[in-house]
């Protein structure tokens, strides 16, 4: 489980296919100065860009590596990602952590994408987001999603589309602020919302 509070975002070294699946290499985490260092263990559980993977590799100078599965590959864009590419990494929660972001589980729901972007005249941008068909239900209005592991509150959506004021602070600290208009995006809506989708729909 996860908050959605990016801690550190991380170059992609190199994307290693092995047979139907990959193993993505990882450089060590890019931290804010001033910020403790962590390591990650072998076997720990990280959001990588809103991807919930298992570190199943660690070398010397902090090259680490993520086994993606077929299913993996499948439902997201990690398969496309050369070396040079910056991910968003983010290490699971502890039950005594404060929740500042909301309830993430790293399961991603669908690939959108940035349909568009402009400068919103305080230093941040607004981004539009197309999200696949079937998503849509989740998009209400100041609700929460995941975009990327960001946790983002939604703003008029409609239809297919929403958008999200994005202040300077997260995209100086997520990879949103390297992002480009038609750029892929993870996406995961609120775990309680569907839950309650799911109980109602049980009940009807």
């Amino acid at each position: 489980m996860f908050t959605g509070l990016v801690e550190a975002r991380a170059a992609v070294l190199e994307l290693e296919q092995r047979g139907d699946g990959a193993r993505l290499w990882l450089a060590a985490p890019k931290l804010e100065r001033g910020q403790p260092s962590w390591k990650p263990a072998l076997g720990e559980s990280l959001s990588v860009s809103g991807c919930c993977l298992s570190v199943t590799a660690i070398e010397r100078g902090g090259r680490t590596a993520f086994d993606l599965s077929r299913e993996t590959l499948a439902c997201t864009w990690l398969g496309a990602l050369e070396a040079g590419r910056t991910v968003n990494l983010e290490r699971s929660a502890r039950l005594a952590d404060r929740l500042g972001g909301h309830l993430v589980s790293g399961h991603v729901d669908g690939v959108g994408c940035i349909a568009a972007l402009e400068d919103s005249r305080d230093g941040g941008r607004l981004f539009t987001f197309e999200v696949p068909r079937g998503f849509e239900r989740w998009l209400l209005e100041k609700a929460s999603v995941a975009v990327d592991g960001i946790s983002l509150t939604i703003v008029r959506p409609k239809r297919r589309r929403f958008q999200v004021a994005v202040i300077p602070e997260t995209l100086r600290r997520t990879t949103l602020g390297l992002a480009r208009a038609g750029d892929p995006v993870h996406l995961e809506g609120d775990l309680i919302g569907k839950w309650i989708e799911k109980l109602l729909a049980a009940r009807r």
